[in-house]
């Protein structure tokens, strides 16, 4: 995942084009921006020119690698956007250990609010200084949270935020990919082995985590966690899965959670038979990372028949 990085531009393959923007100079945080070509992808946008989905996406990593720029994140967002007619925003968070979490939280709540902030200051002002291919191609009353691995753990973080009382952000529905949780209690089918792997990764990188393996971020359904998972935000959450990943279980026992929190909106599984951890990303034109593309589109576009 730390391959050389990908520069934005149009891409030959989708027509896709993308570029990168400066949030916050003092902590070095950035996004990278997808727009979809007009009247290309899979779906066109509907007739009149309305405005297109904005997915606020998180990337993999294990919160120590990746970035917006990988080719892994680049190339799978390409796909997306092509096919979903969506535009897409990664957004570039810091990685432990030089920022040890929460730093990667706090930097995805800080491009979400860029997002929805975009909006705003574009009603108040006119667009003036604000992101244009946002404001211009994008519609703040669909905007969807993403994310793959440790993407997707953020991507429930942040919905989870969002759905605070007063905090006036806005969400149509969750994506969580192969997340990437943990736990002190063993659940499922998990290997001696595969969680010694995750909870290492987890102490390495939240080191300052008071309850460990059940500190909130790590174990969303955690006694500190108080019952947060009730207040996810939108109305619909499609978890994602893999059988050959490692992290399977836990990502069944995320969705069996979520449905049993007392989220008031739908929340949906989907398995990937024979693949492994973010294959999607790793091979987003592949026979099953087309399938499930598929369905995340009807996430994306519930109105619109998936090819």
């Amino acid at each position: 995942m730390n391959s050389a990085p990908i520069p934005a531009g149009v891409d030959p393959a989708t027509g896709v084009a993308s570029k990168d923007v400066v949030i916050n100079q003092a902590t070095g945080l950035w996004a990278r921006v997808f727009l979809p070509p007009p009247g290309s992808g899979h779906h066109a946008a509907p007739a009149g020119g309305s405005k297109l989905p904005v997915v606020v996406y998180y990337h993999g990593g294990a919160f120590v690698l990746g970035s917006a720029a990988a080719p892994t994140t680049h190339g799978y967002l390409n796909c997306l956007v092509a096919a979903a007619n969506v535009v897409a925003v990664a957004v570039e968070y810091r990685l432990a250990p030089e920022h040890p979490l929460p730093a990667a939280f706090d930097d995805s709540w800080e491009g979400l609010k860029w997002v929805v902030a975009s909006h705003a200051i574009a009603t108040a002002t006119g667009d003036a200084g604000c992101e244009t291919w946002l404001v211009n191609h994008g519609d703040f009353a669909r905007v969807f949270l993403a994310g793959s691995s440790a993407g997707g753990t953020i991507a429930h973080a942040m919905a989870v935020r969002a759905g605070g009382p007063g905090v006036g952000i806005s969400i149509r529905g969750v994506l969580v990919m192969h997340p990437f949780f943990s736990g002190v209690a063993d659940i499922g089918k998990e290997t001696t082995k595969g969680k010694a792997w995750t909870d290492a990764f987890w102490r390495f990188r939240h080191p300052a985590a008071p309850l460990g393996l059940d500190d909130p971020l790590a174990n969303p359904f955690s006694e500190a966690a108080g019952g947060s998972a009730a207040r996810v935000a939108g109305e619909r959450v499609l978890v994602c899965v893999a059988e050959k990943d490692t992290l399977r279980d836990r990502g069944v026992w995320y969705y069996e959670n979520l449905k049993a929190s007392g989220y008031g909106g739908e929340v949906e599984l989907f398995e990937s038979m024979g693949e492994g951890h973010v294959f999607h990303c790793i091979n987003p034109r592949s026979e099953k990372a087309i399938k499930m593309q598929e369905r995340v589109v009807r996430v994306l576009r519930p109105r619109l028949d998936t090819p």
